[in-house]
């Protein structure tokens, strides 16, 4: 009757496909169809991290082959009847050597030095015997908890002696069930095949069965992932398939919003050269594009910079545009573009005389920016700097102005201040004019950096005019985009930033300035309790230049701060270089998700091992395989690698969602 029960509770219980399989086992070896056996050795030596098993020619035939890194399972010859349905689970690490090692080679060296053409049938069978040390990776069994449920524990709580043990290739079934049973359900789709080796030439028998790997929404929603790997070998793949699958899985619920910034253009853009339809065009309802340069045959919205109400980043950007150019030669220039504006922000914290100055020095730049026919709306200029006018001491006014006041101008506008400040650069050169405190003069070096450039000496030189073919990424009314796009987020929308052929400071600035103001939001939502179920993914390509291994670079400080504290303000982050060792080691330590392809560096896959153990086994693979797609992935759910080949992105078979 207890026999009866266990049965009956095991009837539709995920581990049961281990009971048919051991039963299947059995009545094959009784009918002597020993072609469709899965069984693959007996366990020579154990022990709580390794098993080194014995095998042999025919056995591995008749599996499809067991190759470096493939899954076994070892299961106890004779099934107690007092503990449940339970399997360790193995992988190949390498050969090992036998007792009979040096006498096989013996016999070997012999045969040879003889040129026997065969082998009689007795020496066949007693060479065909090897081994293979294998490490554990944990144990599968039935949950004493949740019905009809698997767990998986990393180790194992006991083992006997080594003769009572078996190990067998799994099957289709075992292999879903050790690859996907720890997946949730919910929001689960199909990201790849299993794939145990590169090699893809078929065993003569048989061979290694397909199985599909799953992973859910859940196990990057709030969490870290890392893609790694050297050029072209699918990590944007990798990348848009879970862009796609949130999508998917979240068309009814709209809970996740997803920020891609998009420094290639690939995610907007179609890619003929790869034949591939971008994410944009595969779900055009579902994603905004802003672009920097806009392409005719890609509808966006524009990502432009107020280059007025940010002189403490625009300024940086004109230097690398004039860099980039090869026109800083000019001493005028290089002195113009060595000047460091303050933040609106930092002029908050300063004193009121700092304050005065500070402004005085923006002012000129605004100067330089309406001179070089940057527009502006000088109704929101004023709200930044009340008035427009330097308020100059009366006694420099009359210098360059003379002592009848009513000649003095009234600056009422920008161009008003731009007559100003030429005619103030003038009298300066010819002799400084002196501040209202006593021995100094009213111009350091960073505003006669900035006048020098407004008037140029001489007469020649292009001054502002170096500067019109930039207005191309100004806009007046820059800055309601992070408005709307904190807004397309909150709605669950995938707002992809275009940055394809944008100067690197442009990237860094609308990177920094969107990851600030979504850090901020959800950090306000938080709050005030009202994260509640939603959450925000950001996708960063090349992400050695964001996430550098320096902390103390205050550049970078909002990616340290989305690495460590993104997960409690439901952020997600996706990114993706080609280095592990040029990351910063807090975001390596805080990620939780891995897709792994070729790396070529042994200094690069040991700092990976070193970081995450699980791939310690791994890494001769990872340097020597080089498919596209070919990924070790690492998820939440999985508790150790899964080597795969990841499905190509396409718009018409998006990832399949399991029930």
């Amino acid at each position: 009757m207890k026999s009866f029960l266990d049965q009956a509770a095991l009837q539709n219980h995920p581990i049961r496909a281990l009971t048919q399989f051991l039963e299947a086992e059995e009545a094959s070896e009784i009918a002597k169809k020993y072609d469709e056996l899965r069984f693959v050795g007996y366990v020579m030596d154990i022990g709580f991290d390794t098993v080194t098993i014995i095998t042999s020619d025919r056995f591995k035939v008749v599996v499809g082959g067991v190759p470096r890194n493939s899954m076994l399972i070892m299961t106890p010859s004779i099934p107690s009847k007092t503990i449940p349905p339970h399997f360790t689970l193995l992988r190949v690490l390498e050969a090992a050597s036998t007792p009979l090692s040096s006498e096989t080679q013996q016999t070997y060296f012999e045969l040879q030095k003889k040129s026997m053409p065969e082998l009689d049938i007795f020496t066949q069978s007693e060479l065909q015997w090897g081994a293979l040390k294998t490490g554990v990776l944990g144990m599968f069994y039935a949950s004493p908890d949740v019905q009809n449920a698997v767990e998986f524990s990393g180790d194992i709580n006991n083992y006997v002696s080594a003769h009572k043990y078996k190990v067998y290739a799994p099957t289709e079934a075992l292999l879903k069930l050790v690859v996907n049973s720890l997946v949730p359900t919910e929001n689960r789709f199909e990201i790849g095949d299993l794939r145990l080796t590169e090699c893809r030439l078929p065993v003569q028998i048989s061979s290694i069965p397909p199985v599909k790997v799953c992973v859910s929404t859940k196990d990057f929603m709030g969490s870290r992932t890392a893609m790694f790997g050297k050029t072209r070998l699918g990590k944007s793949n990798v990348v848009k398939i879970i862009a796609q699958s949130i999508i998917e899985t979240t068309l009814i619920t709209k809970n996740v919003g997803q920020l891609i910034f998009d420094v290639n253009g690939e995610y907007a853009n179609d890619n003929p050269q790869d034949g591939n339809t971008s994410l944009a065009s595969a779900y055009k309802d579902t994603c905004v594009i802003y672009a920097l340069t806009p392409k005719e045959k890609t509808p966006s919205k524009p990502l432009k910079l107020n280059f007025y109400a940010h002189p403490s980043a625009s300024l940086p950007i004109i230097s690398s545009l004039l860099a980039t150019d090869e026109k800083t030669s000019a001493n005028y220039i290089s002195a113009f573009l060595s000047v460091d504006l303050p933040s609106f922000e930092a002029i908050d914290q300063m004193s009121p005389g700092d304050q005065l100055r500070a402004k005085r020095k923006i002012l000129i730049y605004w100067a330089i920016l309406q001179s070089a026919g940057f527009t502006n709306d000088e109704s929101k200029l004023r709200l930044l700097i009340p008035l427009l006018d330097p308020k100059y001491n009366s006694t420099v006014m009359k210098r360059v102005y003379g002592d009848d006041t009513s000649k003095h101008p009234k600056i009422a506008s920008l161009d008003d201040l731009v007559d100003m400040l030429t005619r103030f650069a003038i009298a300066d050169r010819e002799q400084p004019l002196l501040s209202s405190t006593a021995g100094k003069t009213l111009f350091d070096a960073d505003d006669r950096a900035l006048l020098g450039f407004l008037s140029p000496t001489s007469t020649t030189s292009s001054g502002t005019k170096i500067l019109q073919k930039y207005r191309r990424y100004h806009d007046k009314n820059a800055g309601n985009f992070v408005t709307e796009i904190l807004e397309l987020l909150a709605a669950g929308k995938t707002v992809i930033i275009d940055l394809g052929n944008a100067p690197p400071e442009l990237m860094e600035y609308f990177s920094k300035h969107l990851s600030t103001a979504v850090f901020a939001d959800q950090v306000d939502k938080f709050s005030n309790n009202e994260l509640g179920d939603k959450y925000v993914q950001l996708y960063f390509e090349e992400a050695h230049n964001l996430f550098a291994p320096s902390d103390t670079d205050e550049s970078t400080k909002i990616y340290r701060r989305l690495a460590k504290e993104g997960a409690k303000y439901h952020i997600g982050m996706v990114y993706s270089t080609q280095s592990v060792t040029s990351v910063s080691k807090d975001l390596l330590a805080q990620t939780e998700n891995f897709f792994i392809a070729h790396l070529a560096s042994q200094d690069e896959v040991n700092a990976l091992a070193k970081m995450n153990i699980a791939y310690e086994s791994m890494r001769e693979d990872i340097m020597l395989t080089k498919t596209p797609g070919y990924m070790r992935m690492l998820t939440r759910s999985h508790r150790f690698v899964v080597p795969m080949q990841a499905h190509r992105f396409q718009i018409a078979t998006p990832p399949k969602k399991e029930a």
